[in-house]
């Protein structure tokens, strides 16, 4: 486990958190760089953390991916895959009102919705692989300085902080006016967080993070158009 943690202040490696002494004293280590604490977050509460994350404090995100062993991306992966084919769906049938439970039954049955979490999973693939695409070429250009990215922990780091996909839920039981414009702020919050996510990764520029993104976002886009046009083909 050595040289496995960061400081969450200069982004340094870092042997341990905290050092455990006799009758339960703990004292959190200081970093050799910049003299602060590695990760005062060790201290504070879940919930702090996460207003944090929120926040989008590169602190709280290197805490998050570096100095925590949670496991998680792949369900929260999948539970995001799920509001968003949930939203899709709700608005779909949104124009189709009934009073009739049977009607609500049967559309719960539908294999409309199994197709939209699949749709929803190809674009998600094509993003990752549009931002891992672009990392990856600029990690092993000599521009970059060379080396490699560790694309699993890149892909962790991607899944999880598309955390802000379950507002969308939310934000279509709460149907109201300004619905398009919310979903458009969830969006932005998603795209923002999966920048800062980058960042903290490969420790790399805001431009950088911001093209890779804006790659993975254009991937997204051309996948969602062509399984629109496969789709129409078959119909």
């Amino acid at each position: 486990m050595a040289s496995c943690f960061r400081c969450i202040e200069c982004n340094e490696k870092a042997t341990e958190l905290h050092r455990d002494y006799s009758n339960g004293i703990l004292k959190i280590t200081l970093c050799g760089s910049c003299q602060k604490p590695v990760d005062k977050y060790i201290e504070y509460d879940p919930v702090i953390i996460l207003i944090d994350a929120v926040l989008c404090k590169t602190q709280a995100f290197r805490h998050i991916l570096f100095n925590t062993s949670w496991d998680i991306h792949w369900k929260l992966c999948v539970f995001c895959l799920l509001c968003e084919a949930y939203l899709r769906w709700s608005l779909r049938h949104s124009s189709e009102s009934s009073d009739d439970p049977a009607d609500i039954i049967r559309y719960t049955k539908e294999w409309e919705f199994y197709g939209m979490v699949t749709l929803a999973a190809l674009e998600l693939l094509a993003f990752c692989g549009g931002v891992l695409f672009v990392l990856r070429a600029a990690v092993m250009s000599s521009s970059y300085g060379g080396g490699d990215v560790d694309l699993n922990l890149l892909l962790r780091a991607l899944l999880l902080s598309c955390y802000g996909k379950v507002l969308l839920v939310p934000a279509v039981i709460w149907e109201h006016d300004f619905l398009p414009l919310c979903l458009g702020f969830i969006k932005v919050f998603v795209l923002t967080s999966n920048m800062q996510a980058v960042r903290v990764i490969l420790n790399c520029s805001k431009s950088l993070a911001l093209c890779s993104v804006c790659v993975g976002l254009l991937s997204e886009t051309l996948a969602a158009r062509t399984c629109q046009t496969v789709a129409a083909a078959f119909h």
